[in-house]
């Protein structure tokens, strides 16, 4: 019984180290494949924001669909018609993707 718990205080010494190094490992992996790819889409999708012009096709968080009618950059809102004569405005924040490629995408 006693040389199992000198083997366990032997190894414990160097175990700290091990505990270390996976640690990082694990940190890196979570790294490359859950943070970088989210802030890679976050930056693509402030990219299209700021790039937004009036008449571009769009989808908002929501789910609508609609053409952009006017930017407020002041009040950072967006004018957008979704029907014919029916125009709803919306934080800038909320405009996440180019409809046009949406439907592309769709239609394969």
């Amino acid at each position: 019984m006693q040389n199992l718990i000198l083997a366990a205080q032997a190894q414990g010494a160097g175990g700290n180290m091990s505990f270390i190094i996976i640690m990082v490992a694990i940190f890196a992996i979570m790294w490359f494949f859950m943070i970088r790819p989210q802030q890679k889409k976050q930056k693509a999708i402030r990219n299209f924001q700021n790039s937004l012009k009036e008449g571009s096709n769009i989808v908002t968080g929501g789910g609508v669909y609609g053409t952009v009618k006017r930017i407020d950059l002041e009040k950072n809102l967006v004018e957008i018609e979704v029907a014919h004569g029916v125009v709803i405005r919306v934080d800038k924040s909320y405009v996440f993707n180019d409809a046009s490629s949406m439907q592309a995408v769709q239609n394969k």
